[in-house]
């Protein structure tokens, strides 16, 4: 629509189109972040107006999760069939109604329902897959910066609205707290239909990094059988595997555990609601920083080496928060170290998908390597909410996703580097047995 007129207007003052669709997809990303987000402000107010438990909350919260994950390869095949404008579209109209419909709940099913079926599979078209076919079609230098740019807004977006939604809570309900995230969905939906495109190759312009213009790819057939065939190539390697350990470990530890327990146990220990949503804001900051930073970085060292750096420290990190005594000086030092690596594992595992499984089926693989990660919150999401009902603790889920996270360190310095220089644009077809 509006990408014909304004493409040549950026080309003129020597910008390539591949920015506007970073930042319409840096909105898109987001605005479904946020809307993810929300759970953290919900599990209290649902409690205290339902009388409902935690565990039974964290059910419907688990299941978003997984359908986040489990959503991706699907929706990354999705969109090379129906393009990016059709499926962000579809997305953003579920997000919007799922949770307009959970303002009206009244029963737990309800929940399930709305904010369990509907949001997982509206946020699931809308996940980590989308940045990456976005950086891997549209940018061929900075891909790794890209990356980390998009990475953040999806951290930065479940962080960064919690204190707006918690203050909201506290002074007209849950309901109304919910709507801010709804209008951003919108609102961004409506920007990508007038926006976005699907290639630069249809705007007649070079991906940013090359000089020669690729006619665009022809839509494929069988969404959801090319995923299936991605996925049972990529999973005859020993990389893959690793891969989806180390991002099972990286959705344990954060959006599954922080993002949904964290508030509730700062509670527990006494610390009000907007309080610990501020402590969030600030690990949303710090990850704007330290994400962008690991893009950055992943376009310059071993990614490998970057994972281990990146889980051990995030390890150590939720190993010790237990003994930070929850106020406000030992929290402001655990929100901005952990902050900082708060999803910077994202970049590098994207270039480490692109060098083991080829620039074309990145995007797939990373997003059944992005299912393991959502598997890992669900789990967490699951595990805290039992460990609160059973032991009357958090603190040992956040323990035991420390030494998790010290594992996935050592794993990633088990995935081996290309061969040769041939396999970073390879298909999978033709690393699937040397990877």
């Amino acid at each position: 629509m509006l990408a014909a007129l304004l493409a040549p207007a950026l080309a003129r003052r020597g910008l390539a189109y591949g920015w506007a669709m970073v930042a319409v997809t840096f909105l898109v990303m987001l605005s479904t972040a946020a809307a993810m987000g929300m759970s953290g402000v919900l599990l209290r107010p649902l409690e205290a107006e339902f009388g409902w438990s935690a565990s039974a909350i964290s059910g419907p919260m688990a299941l978003r999760l997984v359908l986040y994950g489990a959503i991706g390869p699907f929706a990354a095949a999705l969109i090379q069939r129906y393009g990016v404008r059709n499926v962000v579209a579809v997305a953003m109209l579920l997000i919007v109604a799922a949770i307009l419909a959970a303002t009206r709940m009244t029963a737990l099913w309800q929940l399930w329902l709305t904010w369990g079926l509907l949001l997982g599979l509206g946020t699931g078209l809308t996940a980590m897959v989308l940045g990456a076919m976005v950086a891997n079609r549209w940018f061929v230098a900075r891909r790794g910066l890209v990356m980390g740019v998009l990475t953040a807004s999806s951290a930065t977006g479940s962080l960064a609205f919690l204190p707006v939604a918690a203050w909201l809570a506290a002074h007209d309900g849950w309901r109304v707290a919910l709507l801010p995230a709804a209008a951003a969905c919108a609102v961004a939906g409506l920007l990508m239909l007038l926006f976005g495109r699907d290639h630069p190759g249809e705007l007649g312009q070079p991906a940013y990094g090359e000089d020669v213009v690729a006619a665009p790819p022809a839509p494929t057939q069988g969404a959801a059988r090319l995923a299936v065939t991605v996925l049972t190539q990529a999973a005859r390697t020993r990389a893959f595997w690793l891969l989806f350990f180390t991002f099972f470990v990286c959705g344990l530890s954060t959006n599954g555990l922080i993002g949904t327990h964290f508030i509730p146990m700062c509670q527990d220990f006494g610390m009000a609601e907007v309080a610990a949503a501020g402590v969030l804001a600030i690990m949303g900051a710090f990850d704007f920083v330290g994400t962008i930073g690991s893009g950055w970085l992943s376009d310059r060292i071993d990614a490998r080496k970057l994972l281990f750096v990146y889980y051990g420290l995030r390890g150590l990190s939720l190993l010790a928060l237990p003994f930070s005594t929850f106020s406000v000086y030992g929290l402001t030092i655990f929100a901005v170290f952990y902050g900082l690596d708060w999803i910077a594992t994202v970049p590098p595992t994207v270039r480490l998908c692109a060098q083991r499984f080829g620039r074309e089926r990145a995007a797939l693989v990373f997003g059944w390597v992005f299912t393991a990660h959502q598997l890992g919150a669900a789990v967490a999401a699951m595990g805290g909410g039992l460990s609160r009902d059973l032991l009357a603790s958090y603190v040992p889920a956040f323990v035991i996703s420390g030494a998790l996270c010290l594992l996935a360190a050592i794993a990633a310095l088990a995935i081996r580097p290309p061969d040769s220089p041939t396999q970073q644009t390879a298909p999978v077809d033709g690393v699937a047995a040397a990877a």
